[in-house]
């Protein structure tokens, strides 16, 4: 299997992604999120829009996804690693879109696109994907070192 495939392969079995954002002054923060992908592999996940990671993507749409299946045993670990731009879905027309990706991976019927705007606490968003590497195993003089190799994901 080549690396992309691996990489694909990866996103499509694991559904909690970390996302990386940082506030328009640099402050870091990192938060997992139940998430699904499309077909263009756009990543979309809800949260409330009070949360710091939701306050930091309208401050600075600038995010880093990392997806990494921790199921394997140690040392045999392979991740995705992806620099992407996020924002809040305002569209009811893509909310609709989006829903159906994230509540079809939970088997579920999508909520209503009106739960993710106006009054509504939470809210819809979506990265899409910029670049993407997965990590490589790699022997320098005797010890593992982890690289990572840039993949396209379609």
């Amino acid at each position: 299997m080549d690396r992309a495939q691996k990489a694909r392969e990866i996103i499509a079995n694991i559904r909690y992604v970390t996302i990386a954002t940082a506030s328009k002054n640099g402050m870091p923060w990192n938060t997992p999120v139940f998430s699904a992908f499309d077909e263009t592999y756009n990543f979309y996940w809800t949260s409330w829009h009070g949360t710091q990671h939701s306050q930091n993507i309208v401050e600075n749409e600038n995010i880093f996804i990392a997806v990494y299946d921790s199921t394997v045993p140690e040392g045999a670990g392979e991740g995705v690693y992806i620099k992407a731009k996020a924002y809040e879905l305002a569209d009811q027309g893509e909310i609709t879109r989006a829903a159906s990706y994230l509540y079809g991976r939970k088997n579920k019927a999508p909520r209503a696109a009106s739960e993710f705007v106006g009054e509504s606490p939470r809210r819809m968003y979506k990265a899409v994907v910029e670049k993407c590497w997965v990590n490589l195993d790699v022997d320098v003089k005797g010890s593992f070192i982890d690289t990572r190799r840039e993949v396209l994901l379609i």
